[in-house]
Protein backbone atom coordinates (compact mmCIF):
# COMPACT_ATOMS: atom_id res chain seq x y z
CA UNK A 1 0.00 0.00 0.00
CA UNK A 2 2.91 2.11 0.92
CA UNK A 3 5.09 1.06 -1.29
CA UNK A 4 7.13 3.97 -3.32
CA UNK A 5 5.45 6.35 -0.36
CA UNK A 6 7.09 9.83 -0.41
CA UNK A 7 6.68 11.55 3.04
CA UNK A 8 7.56 15.20 3.50
CA UNK A 9 8.90 16.97 6.13
CA UNK A 10 8.05 20.69 5.40
CA UNK A 11 9.36 22.84 8.04
CA UNK A 12 10.17 26.26 8.75
CA UNK A 13 10.17 29.12 11.29
CA UNK A 14 7.22 31.17 12.51
CA UNK A 15 5.82 33.31 9.56
CA UNK A 16 8.26 32.18 7.41
CA UNK A 17 5.55 31.19 4.60
CA UNK A 18 5.21 27.28 4.31
CA UNK A 19 1.41 27.34 5.28
CA UNK A 20 1.42 29.29 1.73
CA UNK A 21 3.35 26.94 -0.29
CA UNK A 22 0.85 24.18 1.10
CA UNK A 23 -1.52 26.13 0.39
CA UNK A 24 -0.55 26.39 -3.08
CA UNK A 25 0.49 22.86 -3.79
CA UNK A 26 -3.47 21.43 -2.61
CA UNK A 27 -4.68 24.30 -5.26
CA UNK A 28 -3.57 21.70 -7.64
CA UNK A 29 -5.32 18.86 -9.26
CA UNK A 30 -2.01 16.86 -9.13
CA UNK A 31 -2.29 17.20 -5.11
CA UNK A 32 -5.41 14.55 -5.35
CA UNK A 33 -3.14 11.52 -3.99
CA UNK A 34 -1.93 13.67 -0.86
CA UNK A 35 -2.11 13.43 2.87
CA UNK A 36 -1.38 16.43 5.03
CA UNK A 37 -0.70 16.53 8.85
CA UNK A 38 -0.62 19.75 10.22
CA UNK A 39 -0.12 20.52 13.99
CA UNK A 40 -3.59 23.17 13.75
CA UNK A 41 -5.48 21.67 11.18
CA UNK A 42 -7.55 25.08 10.93
CA UNK A 43 -4.64 26.42 8.99
CA UNK A 44 -5.64 24.24 5.79
CA UNK A 45 -8.98 25.88 6.00
CA UNK A 46 -11.01 22.24 5.58
CA UNK A 47 -14.30 21.02 4.66
CA UNK A 48 -15.76 17.97 3.87
CA UNK A 49 -16.95 15.45 6.14
CA UNK A 50 -14.89 13.64 8.53
CA UNK A 51 -13.55 10.09 6.99
CA UNK A 52 -12.32 7.88 10.23
CA UNK A 53 -11.85 8.56 14.09
CA UNK A 54 -9.76 6.42 15.90
CA UNK A 55 -10.45 7.02 19.24
CA UNK A 56 -7.67 5.39 20.77
CA UNK A 57 -5.30 7.63 18.45
CA UNK A 58 -7.77 10.48 18.43
CA UNK A 59 -6.54 11.21 15.06
CA UNK A 60 -9.68 12.80 13.05
CA UNK A 61 -9.45 13.11 9.31
CA UNK A 62 -11.22 15.22 6.87
CA UNK A 63 -11.77 15.49 2.93
CA UNK A 64 -10.93 18.19 1.00
CA UNK A 65 -12.41 19.67 -1.67
CA UNK A 66 -10.13 18.29 -4.23
CA UNK A 67 -9.50 14.78 -2.36
CA UNK A 68 -6.80 15.17 -0.35
CA UNK A 69 -6.83 13.81 3.20
CA UNK A 70 -6.13 16.20 5.92
CA UNK A 71 -5.37 15.63 10.03
CA UNK A 72 -4.34 16.52 12.80
CA UNK A 73 -2.01 15.21 15.28
CA UNK A 74 -2.25 12.07 16.99
CA UNK A 75 -1.01 10.85 20.16
CA UNK A 76 2.29 10.62 18.13
CA UNK A 77 3.71 10.91 14.44
CA UNK A 78 3.68 6.92 14.00
CA UNK A 79 0.01 6.38 15.01
CA UNK A 80 -1.04 9.27 12.94
CA UNK A 81 0.55 7.74 9.47
CA UNK A 82 -0.59 4.53 10.25
CA UNK A 83 -4.16 6.15 10.22
CA UNK A 84 -3.78 7.71 7.40
CA UNK A 85 -2.14 4.61 5.26
CA UNK A 86 -5.21 2.46 6.61
CA UNK A 87 -8.04 4.98 5.82
CA UNK A 88 -10.50 4.38 2.93
CA UNK A 89 -10.00 6.96 0.48
CA UNK A 90 -13.17 8.15 -1.23
CA UNK A 91 -12.54 8.04 -4.96
CA UNK A 92 -10.35 4.83 -4.64
CA UNK A 93 -6.33 4.99 -5.39
CA UNK A 94 -3.55 5.05 -3.19
CA UNK A 95 -1.80 7.85 -1.54
CA UNK A 96 1.67 9.02 -3.38
CA UNK A 97 2.82 11.32 -0.50
CA UNK A 98 2.30 12.45 3.14
CA UNK A 99 3.16 15.99 3.84
CA UNK A 100 4.14 16.98 7.38
CA UNK A 101 3.86 20.70 8.54
CA UNK A 102 5.71 20.81 11.44
CA UNK A 103 5.27 23.37 13.68
CA UNK A 104 7.73 26.85 13.20
CA UNK A 105 9.58 25.93 16.20
CA UNK A 106 10.05 22.19 15.41
CA UNK A 107 13.32 20.77 15.05
CA UNK A 108 13.28 17.97 11.90
CA UNK A 109 15.81 15.46 13.63
CA UNK A 110 13.04 14.85 16.50
CA UNK A 111 10.22 14.29 13.54
CA UNK A 112 12.38 12.21 11.83
CA UNK A 113 13.03 10.20 14.92
CA UNK A 114 9.37 9.55 15.33
CA UNK A 115 9.28 7.96 11.53
CA UNK A 116 12.34 5.12 12.74
CA UNK A 117 8.99 2.80 13.78
CA UNK A 118 7.41 3.15 10.64
CA UNK A 119 10.65 1.57 8.66
CA UNK A 120 8.59 -1.79 7.49
CA UNK A 121 6.29 0.90 4.80
CA UNK A 122 9.92 2.26 2.99
CA UNK A 123 8.98 5.26 2.51
CA UNK A 124 11.38 7.83 1.08
CA UNK A 125 11.41 10.41 3.59
CA UNK A 126 12.69 13.88 2.34
CA UNK A 127 12.70 17.35 4.65
CA UNK A 128 11.97 20.54 3.16
CA UNK A 129 12.58 23.96 5.05
CA UNK A 130 11.77 27.55 4.40
CA UNK A 131 14.07 30.70 4.51
CA UNK A 132 12.40 33.99 4.52
CA UNK A 133 14.39 36.05 2.35
CA UNK A 134 13.33 38.98 4.29
CA UNK A 135 13.43 38.04 7.77
CA UNK A 136 16.45 35.89 7.31
CA UNK A 137 19.22 37.84 9.81
CA UNK A 138 16.39 38.32 12.32
CA UNK A 139 15.24 34.65 12.01
CA UNK A 140 18.51 33.49 12.24
CA UNK A 141 19.11 34.49 16.03
CA UNK A 142 16.92 31.40 16.49
CA UNK A 143 18.89 28.03 16.96
CA UNK A 144 15.62 26.37 15.85
CA UNK A 145 15.20 28.16 12.21
CA UNK A 146 19.19 27.49 12.19
CA UNK A 147 18.51 23.30 12.64
CA UNK A 148 15.98 23.47 10.21
CA UNK A 149 18.18 24.61 7.91
CA UNK A 150 20.83 22.77 8.13
CA UNK A 151 18.80 19.56 8.44
CA UNK A 152 16.81 19.88 5.16
CA UNK A 153 17.73 18.40 2.08
CA UNK A 154 15.78 21.45 -0.01
CA UNK A 155 15.85 24.88 1.27
CA UNK A 156 12.95 26.89 -0.42
CA UNK A 157 13.72 30.45 -0.16
CA UNK A 158 10.43 32.30 0.34
CA UNK A 159 8.83 35.64 -0.62
CA UNK A 160 11.23 35.97 -3.38
CA UNK A 161 8.88 38.41 -5.36
CA UNK A 162 8.92 40.76 -2.37
CA UNK A 163 12.84 41.46 -2.88
CA UNK A 164 15.21 43.10 -6.02
CA UNK A 165 17.00 39.89 -7.72
CA UNK A 166 20.65 40.74 -6.12
CA UNK A 167 19.00 40.50 -2.47
CA UNK A 168 17.24 37.24 -3.41
CA UNK A 169 20.63 35.66 -4.49
CA UNK A 170 22.19 36.40 -1.32
CA UNK A 171 19.54 34.99 0.25
CA UNK A 172 20.42 31.94 -2.19
CA UNK A 173 24.20 31.99 -1.31
CA UNK A 174 23.87 32.56 2.74
CA UNK A 175 20.99 29.41 2.71
CA UNK A 176 23.93 27.31 0.42
CA UNK A 177 26.72 28.62 2.93
CA UNK A 178 24.78 27.15 5.97
CA UNK A 179 23.79 23.69 4.32
CA UNK A 180 26.09 22.91 1.72
CA UNK A 181 24.43 19.58 1.42
CA UNK A 182 21.09 21.48 0.22
CA UNK A 183 19.31 21.99 -3.06
CA UNK A 184 18.62 25.33 -2.84
CA UNK A 185 15.29 26.85 -4.67
CA UNK A 186 15.83 30.65 -5.35
CA UNK A 187 13.03 31.88 -7.66
CA UNK A 188 9.84 34.05 -8.47
CA UNK A 189 8.07 31.19 -10.90
CA UNK A 190 5.77 29.72 -8.61
CA UNK A 191 4.68 27.16 -10.49
CA UNK A 192 8.00 25.86 -10.38
CA UNK A 193 8.84 26.18 -6.83
CA UNK A 194 5.80 24.22 -6.10
CA UNK A 195 6.49 21.53 -8.92
CA UNK A 196 10.35 21.22 -7.32
CA UNK A 197 8.75 21.08 -3.66
CA UNK A 198 7.02 18.36 -4.20
CA UNK A 199 8.11 16.65 -6.92
CA UNK A 200 10.22 14.28 -5.17
CA UNK A 201 13.86 14.77 -5.97
CA UNK A 202 15.04 11.82 -8.04
CA UNK A 203 18.63 11.27 -6.44
CA UNK A 204 21.49 12.83 -4.78
CA UNK A 205 23.03 15.88 -5.32
CA UNK A 206 26.44 15.94 -7.17
CA UNK A 207 29.28 14.38 -4.90
CA UNK A 208 31.88 15.38 -6.80
CA UNK A 209 30.98 18.98 -6.31
CA UNK A 210 30.40 18.45 -2.86
CA UNK A 211 33.96 16.91 -2.41
CA UNK A 212 35.73 18.52 -4.35
CA UNK A 213 34.82 22.48 -3.31
CA UNK A 214 35.88 24.56 -0.88
CA UNK A 215 33.61 25.18 2.02
CA UNK A 216 33.35 28.46 2.74
CA UNK A 217 33.02 29.20 6.19
CA UNK A 218 29.34 29.11 7.39
CA UNK A 219 27.16 32.22 7.62
CA UNK A 220 25.95 31.78 10.94
CA UNK A 221 27.71 31.82 14.28
CA UNK A 222 27.01 28.64 16.03
CA UNK A 223 27.19 26.11 12.51
CA UNK A 224 30.36 24.55 11.49
CA UNK A 225 30.71 22.34 8.39
CA UNK A 226 33.47 19.82 8.43
CA UNK A 227 34.72 18.07 5.03
CA UNK A 228 35.59 14.74 6.33
CA UNK A 229 38.19 12.45 4.29
CA UNK A 230 38.72 8.93 5.09
CA UNK A 231 40.82 6.17 4.36
CA UNK A 232 40.32 4.29 1.19
CA UNK A 233 38.68 1.60 2.79
CA UNK A 234 37.63 1.13 6.32
CA UNK A 235 35.64 -2.05 7.90
CA UNK A 236 31.77 -1.68 7.63
CA UNK A 237 31.80 -2.19 11.66
CA UNK A 238 34.45 0.50 12.09
CA UNK A 239 32.36 2.26 10.18
CA UNK A 240 29.11 1.86 11.81
CA UNK A 241 30.51 2.03 15.47
CA UNK A 242 31.89 5.39 14.45
CA UNK A 243 28.90 7.08 13.26
CA UNK A 244 26.89 5.65 16.56
CA UNK A 245 29.73 7.08 18.72
CA UNK A 246 29.45 10.33 16.80
CA UNK A 247 26.23 10.94 17.24
CA UNK A 248 26.18 9.99 20.85
CA UNK A 249 28.95 12.00 21.11
CA UNK A 250 27.21 15.08 19.74
CA UNK A 251 23.58 14.44 20.65
CA UNK A 252 21.43 17.52 19.35
CA UNK A 253 24.54 19.48 17.96
CA UNK A 254 24.38 17.26 15.05
CA UNK A 255 22.21 18.80 12.66
CA UNK A 256 23.43 16.98 9.30
CA UNK A 257 25.73 14.20 7.67
CA UNK A 258 25.83 13.32 4.25
CA UNK A 259 29.08 11.72 1.84
CA UNK A 260 30.29 8.42 0.56
CA UNK A 261 32.66 5.63 1.75
CA UNK A 262 34.40 3.40 0.67
CA UNK A 263 34.25 -0.13 2.78
CA UNK A 264 36.27 -3.64 2.58
CA UNK A 265 32.58 -5.83 2.30
CA UNK A 266 31.34 -3.50 -0.60
CA UNK A 267 32.85 -3.22 -4.27
CA UNK A 268 30.87 0.06 -4.58
CA UNK A 269 30.79 3.19 -1.76
CA UNK A 270 28.44 3.26 0.62
CA UNK A 271 26.17 6.33 0.75
CA UNK A 272 25.88 7.58 4.81
CA UNK A 273 23.54 10.30 5.55
CA UNK A 274 22.14 11.74 8.78
CA UNK A 275 19.11 14.23 10.04
CA UNK A 276 20.51 15.21 13.31
CA UNK A 277 21.52 12.01 15.32
CA UNK A 278 19.29 9.90 13.07
CA UNK A 279 21.32 7.82 10.58
CA UNK A 280 19.96 6.53 7.70
CA UNK A 281 20.75 2.81 6.86
CA UNK A 282 23.94 3.04 4.76
CA UNK A 283 23.75 1.45 1.08
CA UNK A 284 25.48 1.07 -1.80
CA UNK A 285 25.25 3.92 -4.37
CA UNK A 286 26.94 3.52 -7.52
CA UNK A 287 27.41 6.96 -8.82
CA UNK A 288 30.04 8.16 -6.45
CA UNK A 289 33.06 6.77 -7.00
CA UNK A 290 35.15 9.57 -8.72
CA UNK A 291 34.30 11.44 -5.40
CA UNK A 292 36.54 9.35 -3.13
CA UNK A 293 35.12 8.60 0.23
CA UNK A 294 34.16 11.58 2.16
CA UNK A 295 31.92 12.80 5.23
CA UNK A 296 30.35 16.19 5.36
CA UNK A 297 29.04 17.41 8.68
CA UNK A 298 27.12 20.15 9.77
CA UNK A 299 26.69 20.97 13.32
CA UNK A 300 26.20 23.65 16.14
CA UNK A 301 29.05 24.26 18.21
CA UNK A 302 31.08 21.58 17.13
CA UNK A 303 35.17 21.49 17.01
CA UNK A 304 37.66 20.28 15.18
CA UNK A 305 38.77 17.94 18.27
CA UNK A 306 35.86 16.48 18.73
CA UNK A 307 35.20 14.79 15.66
CA UNK A 308 39.10 13.55 15.51
CA UNK A 309 38.02 12.30 19.12
CA UNK A 310 35.05 9.89 17.65
CA UNK A 311 36.43 6.14 18.14
CA UNK A 312 37.33 3.55 16.68
CA UNK A 313 40.22 6.04 15.06
CA UNK A 314 39.60 5.77 11.62
CA UNK A 315 42.70 7.76 10.68
CA UNK A 316 40.23 10.72 9.07
CA UNK A 317 41.26 13.83 7.90
CA UNK A 318 39.18 16.63 8.91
Amino acid sequence: MSEGLDFLVLTGFLGSGKTTLLRDFLLRPDSADTAVIVNEVGEIGLDGAILRESSGAEVKMALLSNGCVCCSMGSTLATTVEALLHADRPGGGPLRRIVLETSGLSKPGPVLRQLAQLGAYRMRVGVVATYDCERADATAEFAEAVSQWAGAGTIVVTKADRVAPEVLSDAAAEAGRINPLARIIATTDRDDVIRQIFEFPSGPASFTRMATRVLAPAAHPDISVFLVRTPEVVAYDDLAAWLDNLGGLLGERLLRVKGLVRVAECEQPLLVQSVGSLFSAPRPFAGGAESGSFLVIIGSGIIRDEILSVTPDLSLVV
